[in-house]
């Protein structure tokens, strides 16, 4: 089955005007850094108005610079666009009003605290359900909201290093790295947004079902770590069949050979995925090494899998007569998987990002115009897009507040009492 993408001018407009996913769908967010925000851009970019609520200082990540565009980090400008900012010192009294006033008119909540401060702030699940009783409230944490290591912080590296993760990850014989994006978090706040989406499609069945039935609220608990655990799939398969601890391979796969990256005689390295033995005879004839191909040590993937270390010399020594460039040509053609490895400015520069609109353009108010990441998904019948750009600093303080039913005094007085700013 085949679906044609092509639409004219009118169905191109067409797209553009179709109602939003998530369109209706009021989100409080709570969260600050990359975890929860990344949550709620995925949901802003849905549909969903997602309201952030920040206290006096900002988003911490608002500082996390160089480099800074304007007075905004790049990395808070990453994850917070399609949104709106309030702040509101939730040490007081009347913030907490305003923040269950909200609760009140919101279907979603997320938070990333670490574990007992919203029962310290009275804003936790409990609590606010009394108000919202259909109220979705996502907690994302480091290591979940129980358990032994429940009040351990929460950050990229740790996740990686206790889940294991870190010690299947780099080259064989060096020191543990990291990710080059804090994937702990980022991995946490998809299944934040997915539990999320699940819950409000829940709701709207069950309503559905009995439209008098007020819709169920839920709690979610996320944790960094538990999306690390899960993200080991094939290895803990691996483990739980032998009880060998997997170890680090750099590039290469542990059970598909030759699967990784090798170095030309530029000096430049260049991945191949040679991922099934039909593929390793096309690899082996595009390169004119026949004498590998029926080589009983390299037969089988099984068998390459054995005999890697040796496979890999063979290979080296080949691929070290001539350059990345010329060898990509070559097994491109004969149809085998292989790339360069594209620094940023190749691969934004890469025919297929372009096509695929991975790279928008915003208006911000202080940093002027600014490049963000497009959004990885397609609808047939929906073309997402960025609606407004990453807030400032407090910037629909008073919208939201108003919306709210704050009057013009009320608001006078909230400011002048540094509730909100």
């Amino acid at each position: 089955m085949s679906v044609n993408h092509e639409l004219d001018e009118d169905g191109e407009e067409e797209k553009k005007t179709k109602t939003m996913p998530l369109e209706g769908v009021k989100v409080i967010d709570l969260s600050r850094a990359m975890a929860g925000p990344f949550c709620t851009m995925m949901l802003a970019d849905l549909g969903a108005q997602v309201i952030k609520v920040e206290p006096p200082a900002g988003d911490e990540t608002r500082a996390w610079g160089p480099p800074f565009m304007g007075k905004e980090s790049t990395y808070f400008l990453s994850v917070n666009r399609n949104k709106k900012s309030i702040v509101i010192d939730l040490r007081k009294e009347k913030g907490v009003e305003i923040v269950k006033n909200l609760t009140k008119k919101s279907q979603v909540l997320v938070e990333n605290y670490r574990p007992g401060t919203t029962e310290k702030l009275g804003i936790s699940y409990e609590r606010l359900r009394k108000i919202n009783p259909s109220l979705i409230y996502c907690s994302i944490s480091g290591f979940g909201q129980s358990g032994p290591s429940r009040e351990k912080p929460g950050y990229d590296i740790i996740a990686l290093a206790t889940s294991g993760m870190m010690s299947i990850t780099g080259e064989p014989g060096r020191p543990p790295v990291k990710m080059g994006v804090p994937v702990s978090d980022i991995c946490a706040g998809m299944y934040g947004a997915y539990a999320i989406t699940t819950s409000l499609y829940r709701q709207e069945k069950d309503q559905n079902t009995n439209s008098t039935k007020v819709p169920q609220g839920t709690y979610i608990d996320v944790s960094m770590f538990e999306g690390q655990i899960s993200w080991l799939t094939h290895q803990a398969s691996a483990y739980f069949a032998t009880g060998v601890n997997p170890e680090p391979t750099g590039s290469s796969h542990p059970s598909i050979a030759p699967y990784q990256a090798f170095r030309a005689s530029d000096g430049k390295y260049f991945i191949i995925a040679v991922g099934n033995d039909e593929l390793w005879k096309k690899f082996c004839d595009s390169l004119g090494i026949s004498q590998l191909k029926d080589d009983e040590r390299f037969v089988s993937n099984s068998s390459r899998v054995k005999n890697k270390l040796e496979l890999e010399r063979e290979l080296s020594k080949v691929f070290s007569s001539d350059s990345s460039e010329n060898w990509i040509s070559k097994i491109s053609i004969a149809g085998v998987p292989c790339s360069p490895i594209n620094r940023l400015d190749e691969v934004f520069t890469d025919p297929q990002v372009i096509s695929r609109k991975m790279v928008l353009e915003c208006e911000h108010p202080t940093a002027g115009k600014i490049k963000q990441l497009g959004i990885p998904y397609h609808f047939s019948d929906y073309e997402f897009s960025i609606r407004s750009p990453p807030p400032i600093l407090g910037e629909h303080t008073g919208e939201i507040l108003s919306d709210l039913g704050y009057s013009d005094s009320d608001i006078s007085e909230l400011r002048s009492g540094q509730v909100v700013s």
